[in-house]
């Protein structure tokens, strides 16, 4: 089951931006040169190892330019991948290709990157029991390919937005006057606006992380930029009453010891914003 934000709807809202930000009013370079009626193939090639993802998306964009290309998945979202892997054909109309072919491929080298480096993170934590989470941390206006591609990956999508969670991180907190201070808050808000949603804090000492825990109603505690050792009593004094998130500067080198700690989720904003892109091209055959 996709996630709730993948509807053809916000899909096709997505690529119809992005068209007119690269189109604008005609690919004059394929206009001028292709006879308007010429028929021709390409295939999506694969030059280098990794997850693919974004295949999906693809027949999304070729058909949003012409409904009449014809689109063979051979290799699907989500499927491993190596250097002369053919992804796709597509066939038709040989200006359509052209005027697809890089939407298609901005979209697919970053969403094949992403899932490709979550897929490797999520491999370091396999047996621990923590979930791999993405953030907020993500290029405008193409959040919802990017989060789509850690699903892809394996990983685990947190909130999508400010608008549906709330966590209460150390800047809110320190101008709500305290931990107690920034949850009572929030829960007299929700009440008053009539919204169920779920409450996470983030905790940056054992007090911190006491205090939340006295406080009570809310859902998910983030233990952010703790040292394993304090990570470990703060996961032993919760006991298991609330979720618990580790956060801040997790990388692959740190991640396994992180989930060794029992927290339920680890969150590493990496995923999105520190990867590189797969190389793919779209060739003429």
């Amino acid at each position: 089951m996709k996630a709730s934000y993948l509807t053809e709807q916000s899909i096709n809202e997505f690529i119809a931006r992005a068209l007119t930000e690269d189109v604008g009013d005609g690919d004059h370079s394929s206009l001028a040169s292709i006879p308007a009626d010429a028929q021709n193939q390409a295939r999506l090639l694969v030059k280098g190892d990794g997850i693919l993802a974004g295949v999906e998306l693809a027949g999304y964009i070729f058909k949003a330019v012409d409904p009449a290309l014809a689109v063979e998945v051979l290799l699907p979202d989500g499927a491993e991948v190596k250097y002369g892997d053919v992804a796709l054909t597509v066939k038709g109309n040989a200006q359509a290709i052209l005027t697809a072919e890089r939407l298609v491929l901005n979209c697919m080298q970053r969403m094949s990157g992403i899932a490709t480096y979550t897929r490797h993170m999520v491999q370091l934590i396999e047996g621990t029991g923590a979930r791999l989470l993405d953030t907020r941390k993500t290029t405008p206006n193409f959040r919802m390919m990017e989060k789509w591609a850690v699903l892809i990956g394996g990983g685990v999508n947190h909130r999508y937005g400010l608008f549906d969670m709330i966590i209460l991180k150390d800047n809110h907190v320190d101008y709500a006057g305290g931990i107690r201070e920034a949850i009572t808050a929030t829960k007299r808000y929700l009440q008053q606006k009539g919204k169920d949603l779920k409450i996470e804090v983030e905790t940056r000492t054992l007090a911190e992380v006491q205090e939340a825990l006295e406080t009570g109603g809310i859902d998910r505690i983030m233990l952010d930029n703790m040292a394993p050792a304090m990570m470990r009593e703060a996961v032993a004094l919760i006991g298991g009453r609330y979720e618990t998130e580790a956060s801040g500067g997790i990388t692959e080198q740190t991640i396994q010891q992180v989930a060794e700690c029992g927290v339920d989720y680890i969150s590493v904003g990496a995923l999105t914003h520190s990867i590189k892109s797969m190389d793919l091209s779209l060739k003429a055959f």
